[in-house]
């Protein structure tokens, strides 16, 4: 349920190799993991239950500390669970999807290319610049429990949780296939990191 050609292709411009794997043992073997995904939250988190894959995830992120990114809907699923849907999420960090509020004016969904803010500094924001930005779709934004755990911040209204990371665990708002040298620069940065 995602963007899948799109981050293979921007992948491939920065010289790393993928696989796309739909089955648990595939992703068993995987030396990281990357869950992309558009959509509605419970009709994605359906679809990995019914599939195993949700419980294949969760053991090699949670106990195999596999590097594990999930990438816009892919991050909201991360979580404990949306105010879209009705379904548990992964739960591989403490944090909730939550949607724009609509009395604030703002056209839901957020969408277009947008400054993004460091917060809490690591491998994969230092090559960062400062005036970084990236591309954006959503009408849910992913609130994390504890603020050491927000990386880059954006603002749509107000500020919200752009990327997050909570040991091997990380997740981008954002699409860095459609960012760029930015996305690029964040790609390679996940791809770099210790298996």
């Amino acid at each position: 349920m995602g963007n899948i050609g799109s981050l293979r292709n921007m992948f491939r411009r920065i010289g790393v190799a993928t696989d796309v794997c739909a089955d648990p043992d595939s992703v068993a073997r995987a030396k990281k993991l990357l869950l992309p995904g558009v959509g509605a939250f419970d009709a994605a988190m359906a679809r990995i239950n019914a599939t195993g894959l949700g419980e294949v995830i969760r053991r090699r992120a949670m106990s195999d500390h596999v590097p594990t990114l999930g990438v816009c809907l892919g991050m909201q699923l991360l979580t404990e669970g949306s105010d879209e849907g009705a379904l548990p999420g992964l739960g591989l960090i403490s944090a909730r999807a939550r949607r724009f509020p609509r009395e604030t004016g703002l056209k839901v969904p957020h969408m277009g290319s947008t400054l993004v803010e460091k917060t809490n500094p690591i491998s994969l924001t230092t090559p960062l610049s400062d005036d970084a930005r990236f591309y954006f779709v959503h009408s849910y934004y992913v609130e994390v429990a504890d603020q050491r755990d927000s990386i880059l911040k954006a603002r749509y209204g107000a500020r919200f949780d752009a990327a997050i990371q909570h040991g091997n665990i990380f997740g981008a708002q954002f699409h860095p296939e459609k960012s760029h040298r930015f996305g690029m620069a964040f790609l390679k940065a996940f791809a770099d990191l210790p298996c």
